[in-house]
C-alpha cells in the first residue's frame, strides 16, 4: 500500500534534502493568497494543492504569471470553486514564479532488481518526441551523477542555448546526488517525480514534484 504526498509536502521533502525549490506558501483563502504573494513578490503561480490532486494541469488547476492582487484573488476564488467533493481539504499553493526556457525531468524509482535508481531526462515539449531518459543506481557518487548527465542523448540542450548560459553541471549533479541519498536513506519513499525541473539561468530548480510513500496515509 502506498500514498502520494501533496505538491507542497513533496517539495518540503526535496527542500530538506538540499534540492533547490522556490519559496512558496500554502494558504486556505483568497485573502491569505494575496498576503503570501505580497511577501513572495509578484508575479506568482497559483495551484490547487492536496494529496488527492495529482494532475493539476489537465484539470486547469494551475494559474501562472499572476501579476497583481486582483488577478490573484480572482484566480484563487476560481480554484477554490473547482474543488471536488473528495478534495475538500485541498488548499491554495502560492509559488514564486521561475523563468526558464529549458525543462528537465528527474526522479527516483525502485527497481525490483537494482533497488533505488535516479532518473534524469529531457522534459517539456521535447519529452515525448525524443524520449531521452537515463537511469543510475542510487546512491550516486559525484562521478556517477556526471555519468548520468553524460548519458543523455541530447547533451546540447545543457549547453548555452538561445542566449541562456550552459546548465551548471555541478548544480545538476547536486540534485541527482540528493535524490540518490533520499532513495538510499528513506526506504519509505517508493518514488519521486520531479516534473518539470526548470533551468533558470544556469540553475536547475524544482517547479513541481510528487513523492510517493509506502504505508497508509492515515
Amino acid at each position: 500500500m502506498s500514498y502520494t504526498l501533496s505538491e507542497h509536502e513533496s517539495k518540503q521533502v526535496l527542500r530538506s534534502a538540499g534540492i533547490p525549490v522556490p519559496e512558496d506558501a500554502l494558504v486556505a483563502t483568497a485573502d491569505e493568497a494575496v498576503s503570501a504573494a505580497e511577501r513572495l513578490g509578484y508575479p506568482v503561480a497559483l495551484k490547487l494543492c492536496g494529496r488527492r490532486i495529482a494532475h493539476k494541469t489537465e484539470r486547469g488547476l494551475v494559474r501562472l504569471g499572476l501579476g497583481d492582487a486582483s488577478a490573484l484573488r480572482r484566480a484563487a476564488e476560481e480554484l477554490l470553486r473547482a474543488r471536488r467533493a473528495d478534495e475538500g481539504d485541498a488548499q491554495l499553493l502560492v509559488c514564486r514564479m521561475v523563468a526558464g526556457r529549458r525543462e528537465l525531468i528527474a526522479g527516483l524509482v525502485r527497481d525490483p532488481q537494482f533497488g533505488p535508481c535516479v532518473m534524469l531526462g529531457v522534459g517539456g515539449i521535447f519529452a515525448e518526441v525524443v524520449g531521452d531518459v537515463a537511469f543510475a543506481v542510487a546512491p550516486l557518487a559525484r562521478s556517477d551523477a556526471a555519468d548520468l548527465i553524460g548519458a543523455l542523448r541530447y547533451p546540447k540542450l545543457l549547453e548555452a542555448f538561445r542566449g541562456e548560459p550552459a546548465v551548471d553541471r555541478k548544480k545538476l549533479a547536486n540534485v541527482l546526488e540528493a535524490l540518490g541519498r533520499l532513495g538510499a536513506e528513506r526506504p519509505d519513499i517508493r518514488s519521486i517525480d520531479v516534473n518539470p525541473l526548470i533551468v533558470a539561468g544556469d540553475t536547475p530548480v524544482v517547479i513541481d514534484a510528487l513523492v510517493e510513500l509506502e504505508g497508509d496515509a492515515r
